[in-house]
């Protein structure tokens, strides 16, 4: 084998055990938050793509500085759960919401979703910006709260939002509050400086995953009606298109975050590859 195949095939089995030992962590996390990951639901397979993401997105960051970032999108997921399968009305909601941002804000957990953003809240603690940053993520954490909201009341309204209307409430996917965790714990020092403007960036490619998500869980979505762009009389083909302008528009977002943070750019634009590429979906790939 030339050493340059050799050198790749390490590098991808190097990354391939860092998400391995990755998805322990997680496995760890699901045992120590009682009723919050039913098996049935948070499955090996979840859990191994969550953390191959991860680690294919910033393979040099090892498994103890990606912690916060898995366990930040596996929290996200579990509080997704929550919203469309156990709350069965907008008060509910509304009270989880508020728990969360409570807590956020530095109060005592009530519950086993808010104890473990509590733990998650004390980890990004141990970065020294955290104090200055605190209030930016408390914030997106709000944001993703809302857009969870708001897209339950539509659901139970059996509303039909226009696409643009819907990928405008993007934030509720999520991915923009786990990239913001990341960054606190991890990034450098021009990214933790210029985090309102990578959120940017950052939302436009959940606006891309937000639509990628929807394409890839249509049937699930219908069996366990929940809400999906494709049962909004929205055609394939509008989605589609939306998602390579989507995916268009952030990398241009990307290309000038790459001088200031070649491994940040590194990091949002295997997001769109990962997810992409893992899923496979219509045979779509963002554009070069």
């Amino acid at each position: 084998m030339p050493g340059d195949e050799l050198d790749e095939a390490f590098e991808l089995g190097e990354t391939c055990a860092m998400a391995a030992e990755c998805g322990r962590d997680l496995r760890r996390c699901a045992e120590m938050y009682g009723g919050l990951f039913p098996a049935a639901a948070f499955t090996t397979d979840l859990i191994h793509t969550l953390t191959l993401s991860t680690a294919f997105s910033a393979p040099w960051a090892g498994a103890h500085r990606l912690k916060v970032v898995n366990r930040a999108a596996l929290w996200v997921l579990a509080v997704d759960r929550i919203v469309d399968h156990t709350a069965l009305t907008r008060s509910h909601v509304d009270r989880l919401t508020k728990e969360c941002l409570d807590v956020a804000r530095g109060a005592a957990p009530r519950s086993a979703v808010s104890r473990f953003l509590a733990d998650l809240r004390d980890e990004l603690g141990t970065a020294k910006e955290f104090g200055d940053l605190q209030d930016i993520w408390a914030d997106q954490l709000a944001r993703m709260l809302e857009g969870m909201a708001r897209a339950w009341t539509w659901r139970d309204a059996h509303a039909t939002p226009s696409l643009d209307h819907y990928v405008e409430n993007a934030d509720s996917r999520g991915s923009c509050f786990v990239d913001l965790c990341h960054w606190i714990y991890t990034a450098d020092d021009w990214s933790k400086a210029h985090l309102e403007e990578l959120r940017a960036v950052s939302r436009q490619v959940q606006r891309y995953l937000h639509l990628l998500g929807d394409v890839v869980t249509y049937r699930r979505d219908l069996s366990w009606g929940d809400l999906n762009v494709l049962a909004l009389g929205v055609e394939r083909s509008q989605v589609t298109a939306a998602m390579a302008e989507l995916a268009r528009r952030a990398q241009e977002l990307i290309e000038p975050v790459r001088a200031h943070s070649p491994r940040t750019a590194f990091y949002l634009h295997r997001q769109l590859g990962f997810h992409t590429g893992f899923t496979g979906v219509s045979g779509f790939h963002p554009p070069e």
